[in-house]
């Protein structure tokens, strides 16, 4: 029997060397439980072996008391106690804790209505193509669609498509004024978007909802159009469905009815949370979410106030600019300007009211004001696009207070609306960090060494001692911030300016700044700790209470306690690696 080949074959002894998966089934005990047999059971005394099922199954059962039995005749190799814990303590092991955690997370199973989120978009595909040629009217178009019961349908033109939808029919032809012999090509959209059939369905929903479209053609392995998909066959459209949140949003007529409608974010959250939707894609759906109010404070500010004086950028900073939000969040976000000639006495006053008005309606949608006051209501987050650059500048030849405390916001920024592009300057001053700037970059990693990990050398986890939040550990200044800390830190000395955490470690890792094992267990320690993030604030909201980020180890299960403490113990490893490379050490 050979025990060394079959652990090979699966995590998280698939990443030993050969050595080390010798060491540990010479010391492995083999041994049979008929079915019925109890294996483990939960008591005051930790397990002696780590028990991997070679041959059979098991039943974990979880109802006030976990036990372990022999769903079937059963073969197991015992790894002792220590040998296992040396396992598990290494990057491999904690990354195979943690995303054993996230699937107990993600376990309460989906709707009836959603597709698996992890299936293949292809499979999705419920119904021939239905297609038009391009010379059909308008009216043709129309009695196809309804015929055919479908709500889009492909207009083929040469190589390429173009896509005409049941929405196009009532805002480019009815709502126009146009008349039903208009030709198909006048209204339809080319060329398409498409997505091949091998995406996997969450990762097309979250590019839906980003773009704002609800009809995606599907490709096959040779890049030819097999089918379409809708929101609707995907994940529906029930009142807590994203997709449905976004429209009211961006439908509402007014100030109120924005606001309003934003108010049911928490509950699509706590919907998404209680399916197996990625728990970084969750906090992405958030951010989509606030932009979408964001812009429709903006248009609606817009319309009562009249034209904008000058071009303008609204920049989402912070968390929201890297699209990793909470259902407990604040607002971070600026303008830049482009004023010309124009005195700032002239312009400023009409901005200053504008970002009043978003700050005042993002708050009252239940999108708290930041502590720090880094919003655009305040004036020195209204600068034109020069003031940015020179700020930039400034703060990274010598950050100062200032600059040191917005370093962790104002260098995560994006724009979300209005006509001046700002991004393109902002990026090309952050990119020379490297070269220009290298005290800069040293400050950002020393700042992604002030918070510290919750991690005791006697105790499983360091918790609040005193206060409101005695018992409790701060899941996201103790982890999650200290990732994201990281993931900038490393970026920005690549010369890249990327914006999502995730897209940073995996940035770093290319540029060889991180091992490739460093990167999966960050990311992977990411995920856990967000998806421990969220289950906590639905609970909370659950049960009326105000969401925060303070989080009851004893209120999680022991996988999950065990996958924290690793969690927490990877993020440790990875700053001590980091304080080395400072000459800290």
């Amino acid at each position: 029997m050979d025990v060394a080949g079959f652990l090979a074959a699966y995590p998280p002894f698939d990443g030993l060397d050969v050595d080390q998966l010798r060491r540990i089934a010479s010391a492995t005990q083999v041994e049979f439980f008929p079915a019925g047999t109890t294996i483990l059971e939960r008591s005051g005394e930790p397990a002696a072996f780590l028990y991997v099922v070679r041959k059979g199954a098991v039943e974990i059962l979880d109802q006030g008391r976990l036990s372990v039995h022999t769903a079937e005749d059963t073969l197991c190799y015992l790894i002792p106690r220590d040998l296992a814990k040396e396992l598990l303590q290494g990057a491999g092991g904690a990354r195979f804790l943690a995303s054993v955690a996230r699937r107990r997370l993600a376990s309460k199973g989906a709707p009836a209505e959603m597709a698996d989120l992890l299936a293949r978009v292809g499979a999705q595909v419920r119904r021939p193509l239905v297609t038009a040629q391009p010379d059909a009217t308008v009216a043709e178009v129309a009695s196809v669609m309804t015929e055919q019961r479908v709500s889009s349908l492909l207009v083929p033109i040469g190589e390429d498509w173009g896509i005409v939808t049941d929405r196009d029919l009532r805002s480019r032809v009815l709502a126009a004024g146009r008349t039903a012999d208009v030709p198909v090509t006048e209204v339809m959209t080319s060329p398409i978007v498409t997505v091949p059939a091998e995406t996997r369905v969450g990762e097309v929903l979250l590019g839906m909802l980003e773009r704002g479209i609800h009809h995606l053609p599907v490709t096959d392995g040779a890049g030819t159009v097999i089918g379409m998909v809708t929101d609707t066959d995907l994940l529906g459209l029930a009142q807590q469905s994203p997709f449905a949140l976004k429209s009211a949003i961006e439908r509402a007529p007014d100030r109120d009815a924005a606001v309003a409608a934003a108010r049911d974010l928490p509950e699509t959250v706590a919907t998404l949370v209680g399916t197996s939707v990625d728990p970084v894609d969750i906090g992405h759906v958030i951010a989509v979410t606030i932009d979408a109010l964001s812009r429709r404070l903006l248009e609606l500010g817009i319309a009562r106030l009249g034209e904008p004086p000058v071009p303008w950028a609204w920049l989402a900073l912070g968390s929201e600019a890297r699209r990793e939000q909470a259902m407990f969040t604040d607002q971070d976000h600026a303008l830049a300007l482009e004023p010309g000639d124009r005195a700032d006495g002239d312009v400023d006053p009409y901005f200053a009211e504008l970002a009043r008005a978003v700050t005042d309606g993002l708050e009252e949608a239940g999108i708290h004001r930041c502590h720090g006051n880094a919003m655009a209501e305040h004036p020195a987050l209204r600068r034109s696009v020069d003031g940015w650059v020179e700020a930039f500048r400034g703060w990274m030849q010598d950050p100062g207070s200032e600059g040191s405390i917005l370093s962790s916001i104002v260098f995560d920024y994006r724009q979300i609306a209005g006509p001046l592009q700002a991004e393109p300057a902002l990026d090309e001053v952050v990119r020379s960090a490297p070269h220009v700037y290298p005290m800069f970059i040293r400050h950002l990693s020393r700042r992604a060494l002030d918070l510290k990990a919750p991690t005791g050398f006697f105790r499983d986890l360091v918790v609040e001692a005193k206060g409101e939040h005695a018992g409790r550990l701060d899941i996201k200044h103790g982890g999650i911030t200290i990732v994201t800390n990281l993931a900038r830190a490393y970026d920005i000395r690549t010369g890249r300016s990327d914006k999502g955490t995730l897209e940073r470690l995996r940035a770093a890792c290319d540029a060889g700044q991180i091992s490739e094992g460093s990167r999966e267990a960050l990311e992977e320690t990411f995920r856990l700790l967000w998806a421990i993030r969220l289950e906590h604030q639905v609970a909370q909201h659950r049960a009326g209470e105000a969401a925060d980020d303070f989080v009851d180890p004893q209120e999680l299960g022991p996988v999950r306690r065990r996958a924290l403490k690793e969690a927490f113990r990877i993020i440790a490893a990875e700053q001590r690696a980091l304080h080395l490379q400072l000459g800290m050490g």
